[in-house]
């Protein structure tokens, strides 16, 4: 009888998840905890909620100065 590794893994940033799923594709029955959103700081509050507030910032001020 094959048993079946257990993995348990705190935050489901981009390691975290990364680390889930490489597990759960090698066989290991895999527990992702996050108290937060998936994806960590980074997706949630960080860098990709700014770069769209970057980004809609600039088409905003290219409308204004079109015709």
């Amino acid at each position: 009888m094959k048993t079946s590794l257990h993995i348990g893994i705190i935050g489901g940033g981009p390691a975290g998840y990364v680390a889930a799923l490489y597990a759960a594709a090698e066989g290991a029955r895999v527990t992702l905890v996050e108290k937060d959103g998936m994806g960590g700081t980074c997706l949630q509050r960080g860098c990709i909620p700014t770069k769209r507030l970057v980004t809609i910032s600039h088409l905003l001020d290219n409308m204004k100065e079109s015709e």
